[in-house]
């Protein structure tokens, strides 16, 4: 482990038109002591030529390429074991970060001694233009209201590896992210939010994540399987869910 580095985690797929932009916004970074680690799943675009020109000229940047095509968990859990850094930061291949981004967390990280932190991020369509919609974190987020909604924007989050340790990101292909907060959050009492917008979070059209129908499926698999919630439970966080979502909607 490397004292004040910070691991960034970045498993992508198909990602040739955004991911340049999103590396160029962590080589952007006002704190330099980084490393990032690509793992792509497979790509069939040219992800793999763009993140090469990137590697050839900033050796802060790997790059790795799973065998076969497995899903977002299995890029992560290869980027963490890869992981050198006392922290360890989480950064999707489409989204970018402000330029004080590692700077500003890892500030409020040291000066109040949480190990898990978030920040609000602004939503930008898939042009990159401002959707005139800022998510703000909960000031500090349990396992049960994590449960709820998850209120975490997965390219804010920052953990301290040295106190926390590494987790293994439960393999299920959509709403991993959220599995491994939840995992997280057995051994960390809270992840802990800064009110401070330091990361533009992309809305893509065919996102593995924007139909909300497909997405139901993997709740229950979260909730029934991963977290073995009952069904009566597991039925009324799914319900939420889908309220929250019909709401935000209108």
């Amino acid at each position: 482990m490397v004292k004040g580095l910070v691991s960034i985690i970045m498993p992508t797929y198909n990602c040739a038109s955004f991911i340049g932009e999103t590396i160029e916004s962590i080589q952007a970074q006002t704190y330099v002591r980084w490393e990032l680690l690509i793992v792509d799943d497979c790509s069939t675009d040219n992800t793999k030529e763009i993140a090469a020109g990137y590697m050839r000229i900033d050796p802060r940047i790997k790059y790795q390429c799973l065998e076969i095509n497995s899903g977002a968990a299995a890029a992560r859990n290869v980027s963490m074991e890869l992981a050198k850094g006392e922290y360890i930061a989480f950064c999707d291949s489409d989204d970018l970060w402000m330029p004080d981004k590692l700077q500003k967390q890892l500030l409020f990280m040291k000066r109040t001694g949480k190990n898990f932190t978030c920040t609000a991020y602004e939503q930008i369509g898939e042009d990159g233009k401002s959707l005139n919609k800022i998510v703000r974190p909960k000031k500090k987020c349990d396992y049960n209201r994590l449960l709820l909604d998850c209120p975490v924007g997965n390219s804010t989050v920052m953990y301290n590896v040295e106190n926390m340790g590494k987790f293994e990101v439960p393999n299920i292909r959509k709403r991993n992210d959220d599995a491994l907060w939840l995992q997280m959050l057995k051994k960390e009492k809270y992840i802990w939010g800064m009110d401070e917008v330091l990361m533009r979070y992309r809305i893509r059209k065919n996102s593995i994540s924007s139909n909300k129908l497909k997405v139901i499926k993997y709740h229950w698999i979260l909730y029934r399987n991963i977290e073995h919630l009952s069904i009566a439970r597991s039925m009324f966080h799914i319900g939420y869910w889908c309220v929250i979502k019909i709401l935000k909607l209108k």
